[in-house]
């Protein structure tokens, strides 16, 4: 959805009280943070730039990440809200290799591969969804081994 389209229906109802906003368009996305009513929240919605959205305003993320590092990822955006942008920096510059990996075959293949390459789930998934390739699981197993 456009920020215009967002904007209005968000102006029109109080019912509407967030938006999860993974387009990585910044300037729908400062659109939105300039233009919300009060009370509306502009949620991440794309692991890459979490730091970014909540430095500009941005309330929160919903990840896909933290699912496969949620302590990190816990951690990286109560250091954004917080605004102690040099530890969210830190952490965000860590993180962005598995970040990336989990979406080169999409998702939820990637997630499911990088929690089975440590053990803690199988690597199932139901058609027409297909496990990822081979190289692309060996840079998921290596990022969640480097991180864990």
């Amino acid at each position: 959805m456009s920020a215009e389209t967002t904007l209005r229906l968000a102006h029109a109802s109080d019912k509407i009280i967030a938006t999860k906003e993974a387009s990585g368009n910044f300037a729908e996305i400062t659109k939105m943070l300039r233009d919300k009513p009060a009370g509306f929240s502009v949620i991440s919605g794309d692991d890459s730039i979490i730091v970014p959205m909540i430095a500009i305003g941005a309330e929160g993320v919903i990840s896909v990440a933290a699912n496969c590092v949620p302590k990190a990822i816990a951690d990286l955006t109560h250091f954004a809200l917080e605004g102690n942008f040099t530890e969210a920096a830190q952490l965000h510059l860590r993180l962005q290799r598995i970040c990336d990996a989990l979406f080169v075959e999409g998702n939820p293949a990637g997630a499911k591969a990088a929690l089975h390459a440590i053990g803690t789930i199988e690597n199932v998934l139901r058609l027409p969804l297909v496990p990822v390739s081979t190289p692309t699981y060996d840079i998921l197993a290596g990022e969640m081994h480097k991180l864990l």
